[in-house]
């Protein structure tokens, strides 16, 4: 089972020490994280509340110039520090969170995290707190929204600290069914002892 390979290759190294996954169990994951975002991933991603979400902040912040941007990943990086604030609350409480959740709920214990994004990288709505508010200048939204409505972008294997489950990140693009185009995107965090069952 892809499962226990995964877990086979990586017992053999420590995983607090871990930082690469080696070339096998790297290149083992992608298809099965591929089928995950064609099936499930992109069933979910078309639910009205997402495409709603995305469209009223894409409005909201039509006129956002990037200093605007980095204060408000100011703002919610403080918050994330501080263990609250408004902005942090505000997110987290919003109709797309509240989704979000119960995705992650409904996927028992294959997704780690969920987040979508605007269209200019910035949290929309999250099942969990991120460390930062702008994900415009990772591969994760500069390989997915920049790149077209199709796009997927598929992170290496790595170790969550804090509950040393083996994850990828699996980010995808989201587009408007009304008019095709890319409105924004998706990243999952993945368990990928998961995957495949």
């Amino acid at each position: 089972m892809l499962a226990s390979r995964f877990r086979t290759i990586f017992t053999a190294v420590a995983l607090s020490a871990l930082v690469a996954a080696p070339a096998a169990a790297e290149n083992e994951h992608v298809a099965p994280m591929k089928e995950l975002a064609a099936g499930k991933v992109k069933a979910w991603i078309a639910d009205p509340v997402v495409i709603a979400s995305i469209r009223a902040q894409n409005a909201a912040h039509a006129s956002l110039a990037q200093e605007d941007i980095d204060r408000l990943d100011k703002a919610w990086r403080g918050e994330v520090k501080a263990g609250s604030g408004e902005l942090t609350k505000k997110t987290l409480a919003n109709q797309l969170s509240v989704y979000l959740k119960k995705v992650k709920a409904d996927g028992q214990g294959l997704y780690t995290e969920i987040f979508v994004m605007d269209n200019k990288g910035l949290n929309v709505g999250q099942s969990d707190m991120t460390s930062d508010y702008w994900q415009g200048d990772e591969p994760k939204w500069q390989q997915t929204y920049s790149v077209g409505p199709d796009a997927i972008h598929i992170g290496k294997i790595a170790v969550d600290e804090s509950s040393q489950i083996l994850q990828s990140q699996l980010s995808l693009s989201i587009a408007d069914p009304d008019t095709g185009k890319v409105i924004g995107a998706v990243t999952v965090g993945v368990n990928v002892e998961q995957l495949g069952q």
